[in-house]
């Protein structure tokens, strides 16, 4: 990896630690927040959450037209706190839960990939923290 530069984005969550934490970490949940936009979606999500262990999330559009498999190992894992993963391409990522008053400040902090620029990795990894917020404070 020639950068060391970091992307990170956030977002504020009103609910309790408990609820923000079992929504990030379930993939029945999973399944629901983790897309960009209304046109990809998670058909399929395992979490092994502990260190070593691994996660898969399959990403599709929905008019089947691409997919690929988001994969990783942590790293790291302190309860409601942090979480750290290294994906398959060996970037690394980090997670923040920093409870704030009656809610949560989600902070994710990646490392990019070179195919696509800094700004389009920005705008899809918030996008789906956005809806982690949408689909959290919805529930």
């Amino acid at each position: 990896m020639g950068s060391t530069s970091t992307i990170t984005i956030s977002t504020f969550v009103n609910l309790p630690i408990e609820i923000v934490w079992k929504v990030w970490i379930r993939p029945v949940h999973i399944k629901k927040w983790n897309n960009a936009s209304p046109d990809w979606y998670t058909p399929f999500a395992k979490n092994d959450l502990k260190v070593g262990g691994k996660f898969m999330y399959r990403m599709e559009a929905r008019d089947g037209s691409f997919g690929f498999d988001f994969e990783g190992k942590y790293l790291e894992v302190e309860t409601e706190k942090l979480i750290s993963y290294q994906l398959e391409d060996g970037r690394k990522v980090w997670i923040k839960f920093e409870v704030e008053g009656d809610g949560v400040l989600v902070t994710e902090t990646f490392e990019p990939e070179q195919e696509n620029s800094i700004e389009l990795q920005r705008q899809g990894w918030q996008a789906i923290l956005d809806n982690f917020k949408r689909y959290s404070e919805a529930l």
